[in-house]
């Protein structure tokens, strides 16, 4: 099973901490050249020290905030005139926790662009290369939430929705090109977005945040949250030429929570 990613150059978003952060340790202990791309220029430099370069590979880092379409756009775009992208992980923060009927349409907008549209210009830039190449992996790291529906998420449930059609679309077009497009739905994670989704339901509910932490762990068949390298894992493997025949899927690591097939 070929596994390796030596001489590939991957573009993470949203990777100076977190799921995208484990995402790009995982593609760099693959053999792949990492462009971390986040806000936070602290982090990003580094999060950039700490990964692999025992295969000789280089890597980098670009500061953006993913909520400016247009700065993003200049941002790939001065990046792929330099050098090729052969892997591309979508990943960026969520909407906050709310009822969809409270949900202004600021908030609908604002999230529309920074997810949709974001990915769209991301796609945009990167797809030269890929075609150039006849190698091109797109990874969305969107939600369960794709397949049913989070209570209390209802902008993040709808967004995330859309995204997921997106790549769904996006993949029939573009498998001729040797590019897939699939989408990676984390369950409950370690992250710091989980814990101010758990300490919103706190407060909302007038819990303290352990025992709420308890009813969500009861919904899981395994009975704990994951780790982030558990999501990276799968992100990682979606990158490598072993599965250039997966396409246009969006594959909950979720410990069994999602109530679907």
């Amino acid at each position: 099973m070929n596994l390796s990613l030596s001489g590939k150059n991957a573009l993470i978003c949203g990777s100076s901490r977190g799921i995208g952060f484990a995402v790009a340790k995982e593609l760099a202990l693959l053999g792949a050249n990492c462009t971390l791309m986040a806000r936070d220029e602290k982090s990003l430099l580094d999060a950039v020290k700490s990964l692999d370069t025992s295969l000789r590979q280089s890597h980098e880092y670009i500061v953006v905030d993913f909520s400016h379409a247009m700065d993003v756009k200049k941002s790939i775009e001065l990046h792929v005139a330099g050098e090729p992208v052969h892997i591309l992980v979508n990943n960026s923060g969520g909407p906050p926790a709310g009822p969809i009927t409270e949900a202004s349409i600021d908030l609908f907008e604002k999230y529309f662009r920074q997810h949709v549209i974001g990915n769209q210009i991301m796609v945009q830039a990167c797809l030269p290369s890929m075609k150039a190449a006849g190698y091109g992996r797109i990874i969305n790291v969107v939600s369960t939430s794709v397949k049913v529906p989070i209570q209390n998420l209802g902008v993040s449930n709808t967004i995330r929705g859309a995204v997921a059609s997106w790549a769904k679309s996006l993949s029939n077009e573009v498998a001729e090109f040797g590019i897939t497009v699939n989408n990676v739905l984390p369950g409950y994670t370690k992250t710091e977005r989980l814990e101010i989704l758990i300490a919103n339901t706190a407060e909302k509910r007038q819990m303290i945040m352990k025992d709420v932490e308890k009813e969500m762990i009861r919904e899981i068949p395994a009975k704990r949250f994951a780790e982030a390298e558990e999501i990276a894992a799968l992100a990682a493997f979606l990158a490598t030429p072993a599965a250039g025949y997966i396409n246009g899927t969006s594959i909950p690591v979720d410990g069994g929570r999602t109530g679907s097939i």
